[in-house]
This record gives C-alpha cells, structure tokens and sequence, in this order.
C-alpha cells in the first residue's frame, strides 16, 4: 500500500488530505478503519482534491512549482553569499543550510527568531541527523526570502 498528500504539492497545506492506493484487499481494510475512527475529509475538500488529479490539475501544477526554482537560487545564492553551506536539491521547496560553527540546530534557530525575526526550522525537528543543519521555506513572497536572507547573514 502507498499513501501520498496532496497537501503541500497542491498548496493544501492543512486540508489533510491524501489517498492511498494497493491491493484492493488492503485498501477495503483500511476503509473499514477510517470508516471507524474518523468522520473523514470535507466534502468540498475532497471535490478540490480529486480536481488536483485531473489533467487541469496537472496544468495548475506547473505553475504552482514555477515559483520555486528562482526562489532557491534567490535563497541558496544568499545564504552561500553569507557563508552558510548550503544543502543543494531541486526536490522540494525547502533549503536546508548548516549551521555556524560551534552552534547546534535548536540553537541557531532560537537566536535567528530572537535576533532577528526569522522562523527557520531545527534540522533535530527531523530526527538526529538533522542536528547541525536548518530549513528555511520557500512559500513566502520573494522579497520577503530576501530579507530573511539578509537577517540571516547578520547572525
């Protein structure tokens, strides 16, 4: 059985909705659990969500992850610029940066929220391999990726 969200890739965020996909067997087996220990998803929600998986959706889709290739290159070349290490992937719409010598995740991301009005996120948020790195998201407008990039060069 797979599971998939439709939440970040489609901008859902929050609606919490996905579908599983499996053995027809296994996929009557979980229905009869969801069908027992919840009320399951906003009508209005899943008519969006099926709409995501049409071929309009798909055409919807490229121009939701348009945006984020320039966003990276605006928020990896800054962050690299300002001596960060920077964690380089296409794959999502996150950049990952290491954290400043002698510092740990928690840490950092603290001191970037104290002193500087920036939320990034501690890598030790994702399980111990995290710890030494944090994420920054691309869903905020360019100019303000900008700006939390500047804050973060002055910590």
């Amino acid at each position: 059985m797979e599971f998939h969200s439709l939440s970040k890739m489609f901008n859902m965020t929050g609606w919490r909705v996905g579908f599983a996909a499996g053995h027809p067997e296994v996929i009557a087996a979980l229905d009869k659990v969801k069908q027992n220990i919840d009320s399951g998803v906003f009508t209005a929600v899943q008519d969006v969500a099926a709409q995501a998986l049409t071929p309009m959706g798909e055409e919807l889709l490229r121009g939701v992850m348009a945006v984020y290739p320039p966003r990276r290159r605006l928020v990896t070349d800054a962050l690299r610029a300002a001596g960060f290490e920077v964690f380089a992937t296409e794959a999502t719409f996150y950049v990952w940066a290491r954290v400043p010598r002698g510092e740990d995740s928690l840490g950092f991301c603290r001191r970037a929220l104290d002193d500087e009005a920036v939320v990034v996120t501690p890598g030790t948020g994702f399980g111990s391999g995290g710890e030494g790195w944090f994420r920054l998201s691309l869903t905020a407008p360019d100019e303000r990726l900008a700006e939390a990039a500047e804050r973060l060069r002055r910590l």
